[in-house]
């Protein structure tokens, strides 16, 4: 009797999940063995996370940072089911979909992503806006597009959180608003971006100064109203008015993994060894914002694209031996530097011994992007956009 196809279920169509998938679709796999990838996500497009702010100033449209899945896919044999994971059954290795038939696994990959933490400030949850997904953002546009229809002289925008999402989120902001924009970035910490190299840091408060957004370091969110914010510094609470605020503090785990009975730390995410698989369960892979990941020196590696990016690569690979009785491999994160929008054509970027600022670091992190971005196809589509839009805007 011939041997059952074997199947791989991936939940998550994130950067950790997606490029999986793609990647175990490109394997060498042997004569009539290649197994059932399924792929799982609640929504019907991927999001390229890192530039969702360019929505913001419209310097791209959603068609190119959240292509749908089904366009992704199409020239695959990955199966996609958008619904959402009610539960894993780990004895039975089944995955109980909210709209759909349980899916059986042989192996299964869990990069369903994290959350923003925002029920932690008294108010935040009703009154404040996070900024991890497409329906973030567009909730943001509309809010400025009333405020920049009516007859309000100044916009007050608060962002909470002094790291990459705020500060990128602050100067994209104050480039779309200009004069009318009255905007600062309220973090606990004595400086901003804590995490980067020197050279970032100083040209984006550069670029912070020269669009006057205040910093409220050392600062506490202590309350979040329809129209205020109350800010506590070194013992005194004062409270503000203001017309937005932005979350951008902190990833945590979905509920989900919480009721799982796989191995957690203390914050909610999931331990895995060194070939991505979680502790204890072989058949299990995990990746992304749901896990705790080290580099080689024992360093606590932060959950961001580029991390995952390099993570689905080996994350594939031994999906792929472990199938195949080969080899796995443990994973080794490669720090490629770090990049940061800081307003409309101007941008930062250190790595790799090179340091670059202003429009020659927007030019080399849009044409990263574009290498990074899913499936050929979708490369040549954008890519070719980007050079004829300046040619269709002048005609």
């Amino acid at each position: 009797m011939a041997e059952l196809v074997k199947k791989i279920c991936i939940l998550g169509g994130g950067f950790g999940g997606l490029y999986t998938a793609l990647r175990l679709n490109e394997l060498s796999w042997q004569e009539g063995e290649k197994p059932e990838i399924t792929l799982v996500d609640k929504s019907d497009r991927f999001l390229f996370s890192p530039l969702l702010y360019e929505l913001i100033t419209e310097e791209m449209q959603t068609w190119e940072i959240a292509p749908p899945y089904s366009e992704l896919l199409a020239d695959t044999e990955i199966k996609f089911i958008q619904d959402q994971v009610t539960n894993i059954d780990i004895s039975n290795q089944q995955v109980t979909l909210a709209h759909h038939s349980p899916l059986e696994y042989n192996r299964l990959v869990i990069g369903l992503g994290g959350l923003t933490p925002i029920n932690i400030v008294k108010g935040a949850k009703e009154y404040a806006i996070p900024f991890r997904t497409l329906e973030d953002a567009y909730q943001l546009k509309n809010k400025l597009r009333n405020l920049e229809n009516s007859d309000q002289d100044k916009i007050r925008v608060v962002i909470v959180g002094g790291g990459y999402s705020g500060v990128e989120l602050a100067v994209k902001i104050a480039d779309r608003l200009g004069n009318r924009g009255k905007i600062r970035i309220v973090d606990r910490g004595e400086e901003i971006l804590r995490q980067s190299p020197q050279f970032n840091q100083k040209k984006a408060q550069e670029a912070l100064t020269a669009r006057q957004i205040w910093l409220d370091l050392e600062t506490e969110v202590e309350e979040i109203t329809k129209d205020t914010v109350s800010l506590a510094y070194k013992g005194k609470v004062d409270q503000i008015p203001v017309d937005i605020v932005l979350w951008t503090v902190g990833t945590t785990g979905i509920k989900l993994v919480d009721k799982l009975s796989l191995p957690q730390n203390q914050q909610g995410k999931l331990q895995i060894n060194e070939m991505l698989q979680v502790e204890n369960h072989p058949q299990i892979f995990a990746l992304g914002d749901l896990v705790e990941c080290y580099d080689d020196d024992g360093k606590l590696l932060p959950a961001n694209a580029q991390v995952a990016f390099q993570q689905a690569d080996y994350c594939a690979w031994n999906v792929w031996a472990s199938l195949e009785n080969k080899p796995l491999l443990p994973f080794k994160f490669q720090p490629l530097g770090e990049m940061l929008a800081l307003g409309v054509d101007d941008a930062t970027l250190s790595g790799l011994g090179l340091n670059l600022d202003g429009n020659l670091a927007y030019l080399t992190r849009r044409l990263i992007y574009l290498y990074r971005l899913p499936t050929l196809k979708h490369k040549l589509s954008v890519g070719l956009n980007w050079l004829l839009s300046p040619l269709l805007n002048v005609v």
